[in-house]
Protein backbone atom coordinates (compact mmCIF):
# COMPACT_ATOMS: atom_id res chain seq x y z
CA UNK A 1 0.00 0.00 0.00
CA UNK A 2 0.65 3.13 -1.06
CA UNK A 3 -0.21 6.67 0.85
CA UNK A 4 0.70 9.87 -0.58
CA UNK A 5 -0.76 13.43 1.26
CA UNK A 6 -0.95 16.32 -1.49
CA UNK A 7 0.29 19.45 0.79
CA UNK A 8 -1.47 21.95 -1.34
CA UNK A 9 -5.29 20.41 -1.42
CA UNK A 10 -4.61 17.89 1.18
CA UNK A 11 -6.04 15.16 -0.79
CA UNK A 12 -4.86 11.57 -0.31
CA UNK A 13 -4.18 8.94 -2.95
CA UNK A 14 -4.11 5.52 -1.99
CA UNK A 15 -2.76 3.07 -4.07
CA UNK A 16 -2.76 -0.61 -2.56
CA UNK A 17 -3.69 -4.53 -4.04
CA UNK A 18 -6.81 -5.92 -4.04
CA UNK A 19 -6.01 -7.85 -1.04
CA UNK A 20 -4.99 -4.47 0.93
CA UNK A 21 -8.08 -2.49 -0.07
CA UNK A 22 -9.59 -5.81 1.20
CA UNK A 23 -7.78 -5.74 4.89
CA UNK A 24 -8.52 -2.00 4.82
CA UNK A 25 -12.38 -2.56 4.13
CA UNK A 26 -12.63 -4.88 6.80
CA UNK A 27 -10.69 -2.42 9.62
CA UNK A 28 -13.23 0.08 8.45
CA UNK A 29 -16.53 -2.36 8.93
CA UNK A 30 -15.34 -3.70 12.35
CA UNK A 31 -13.83 0.01 13.35
CA UNK A 32 -10.33 -0.87 14.45
CA UNK A 33 -6.67 -1.75 12.48
CA UNK A 34 -3.84 0.05 11.43
CA UNK A 35 -2.62 -0.85 8.59
CA UNK A 36 1.14 0.06 7.32
CA UNK A 37 2.05 1.63 4.06
CA UNK A 38 5.20 1.22 1.95
CA UNK A 39 7.94 3.47 2.19
CA UNK A 40 7.85 6.01 -0.49
CA UNK A 41 10.18 8.79 -1.24
CA UNK A 42 9.58 12.44 -0.32
CA UNK A 43 7.72 14.04 2.93
CA UNK A 44 4.29 13.62 1.67
CA UNK A 45 4.66 10.11 2.02
CA UNK A 46 2.15 8.90 5.00
CA UNK A 47 3.30 5.73 7.60
CA UNK A 48 -0.31 3.86 7.24
CA UNK A 49 -3.96 4.35 8.30
CA UNK A 50 -5.53 4.04 11.51
CA UNK A 51 -8.92 3.27 11.91
CA UNK A 52 -11.39 3.69 15.03
CA UNK A 53 -15.27 3.87 16.03
CA UNK A 54 -16.54 6.82 17.20
CA UNK A 55 -19.87 7.74 17.43
CA UNK A 56 -20.24 10.26 14.31
CA UNK A 57 -22.57 11.32 12.77
CA UNK A 58 -20.74 9.81 9.93
CA UNK A 59 -17.24 9.03 8.75
CA UNK A 60 -13.98 11.35 9.73
CA UNK A 61 -10.58 11.19 7.34
CA UNK A 62 -8.39 13.30 8.58
CA UNK A 63 -4.61 12.93 9.00
CA UNK A 64 -2.47 12.81 12.02
CA UNK A 65 0.28 15.03 10.58
CA UNK A 66 2.30 14.33 13.99
CA UNK A 67 2.17 10.42 13.30
CA UNK A 68 1.90 10.80 9.72
CA UNK A 69 -1.01 8.32 9.55
CA UNK A 70 -4.41 9.05 7.85
CA UNK A 71 -7.20 8.43 10.36
CA UNK A 72 -10.77 7.05 9.50
CA UNK A 73 -13.19 7.46 12.30
CA UNK A 74 -16.88 7.33 12.65
CA UNK A 75 -20.42 5.35 13.22
CA UNK A 76 -21.05 2.02 12.37
CA UNK A 77 -23.28 2.77 9.44
CA UNK A 78 -21.08 5.52 7.70
CA UNK A 79 -18.39 3.16 8.22
CA UNK A 80 -20.28 0.22 6.60
CA UNK A 81 -20.84 2.25 3.34
CA UNK A 82 -17.25 3.30 2.89
CA UNK A 83 -15.60 -0.16 3.35
CA UNK A 84 -18.59 -1.62 0.84
CA UNK A 85 -17.15 1.39 -1.26
CA UNK A 86 -13.44 0.35 -0.64
CA UNK A 87 -14.34 -3.41 -1.54
CA UNK A 88 -16.13 -2.54 -4.73
CA UNK A 89 -12.78 -0.91 -6.31
CA UNK A 90 -10.68 -4.10 -5.03
CA UNK A 91 -13.21 -6.21 -6.87
CA UNK A 92 -13.12 -3.61 -9.93
CA UNK A 93 -10.84 -5.62 -12.66
CA UNK A 94 -10.92 -2.95 -15.16
CA UNK A 95 -9.20 -0.03 -13.62
CA UNK A 96 -9.87 3.69 -12.76
CA UNK A 97 -10.40 5.04 -9.24
CA UNK A 98 -12.52 6.04 -6.64
CA UNK A 99 -13.11 9.97 -5.21
CA UNK A 100 -14.19 9.96 -1.67
CA UNK A 101 -14.83 13.85 -1.22
CA UNK A 102 -17.23 15.33 1.44
CA UNK A 103 -19.35 17.94 0.04
CA UNK A 104 -22.98 19.69 1.89
CA UNK A 105 -24.94 17.30 2.92
CA UNK A 106 -22.85 13.90 2.21
CA UNK A 107 -24.75 10.96 3.37
CA UNK A 108 -21.66 9.04 5.06
CA UNK A 109 -18.73 11.59 4.98
CA UNK A 110 -18.46 14.01 8.17
CA UNK A 111 -17.84 17.85 7.59
CA UNK A 112 -14.06 18.14 7.46
CA UNK A 113 -13.32 14.59 6.08
CA UNK A 114 -10.00 15.54 4.02
CA UNK A 115 -10.18 14.07 -0.33
CA UNK A 116 -9.31 10.60 -1.01
CA UNK A 117 -8.52 9.47 -3.88
CA UNK A 118 -8.43 5.38 -3.82
CA UNK A 119 -6.55 3.78 -7.40
CA UNK A 120 -7.74 0.55 -8.57
CA UNK A 121 -5.55 -2.82 -7.98
CA UNK A 122 -5.17 -2.86 -11.90
CA UNK A 123 -4.51 1.06 -12.03
CA UNK A 124 -5.28 3.43 -15.11
CA UNK A 125 -8.39 4.43 -16.69
CA UNK A 126 -11.25 1.82 -17.05
CA UNK A 127 -11.73 -0.05 -19.76
CA UNK A 128 -15.00 0.71 -20.87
Amino acid sequence: MRLICDPVCGEVDLTASAEELNRLADAVAEGEGLLSSAPSPGNDALVGIEVEKTAGPGVLVHLDSERQVLVISGDAAGRVVLADNLRGMASADDGGHLHIDYFPGHFYLAEGSLPLVVNSPHGGTPAR
